[in-house]
């Protein structure tokens, strides 16, 4: 079917008003990495700092903060975490530091975790955790670029 001149001409003049019309939203992933609402799969963050390993939280002792549900094993660590969440809470949302430094988001398990300067930081695995600390002041650095871009 040929195309008439004033078709083409009809086609070329709407091109501008399709630019105005709204963007339609990307999907936006949270500021939180958590599995049906619950953060760090219900570990309690601050028990990283306090035993140096993963402590199961309870649901007895919980805070709602960033929009998800983060559990404590104690009342006191449940306390000590809603005073200052951001001394305890995870880098990168507890999404797998490894990942971020690469420029994407992954999940994270507990029991693959590191301090380093004061931070806690999450991998998605423990075989992944090793990978990043081979150079994780380098990996820091790319994440700390790339956070919270690769949430988009």
């Amino acid at each position: 079917m040929p195309v008439s001149r004033r078709h083409t001409l009809s086609l070329l003049l709407s091109l501008p008003a399709l630019t105005m019309l709204p963007q339609v939203a990307l999907a936006k992933k949270p500021a939180i990495y958590a599995n049906n609402g619950i953060a760090i799969d219900g570990t309690d963050a601050v028990a990283y700092f306090k035993h140096g390993k993963p402590v199961a939280g309870s649901p007895q002792f919980t805070h709602d903060w960033m929009g998800a549900t983060w559990r404590f094993s104690s009342d006191a660590n449940r306390a000590a975490f809603a005073a200052n969440p951001r001394a305890y809470a995870p880098q990168y949302g507890g999404y797998c530091a490894y990942a971020v430094s690469e420029g994407y988001t992954a999940s994270t398990v507990p029991q693959a975790w590191k301090i380093v300067n004061g931070k806690l930081y999450l991998n998605y695995s423990r075989g992944i955790q090793k990978r990043w600390e081979q150079n994780h002041s380098e990996r820091i650095t790319n994440a700390n670029a790339n956070w919270p871009r690769v949430l988009n």
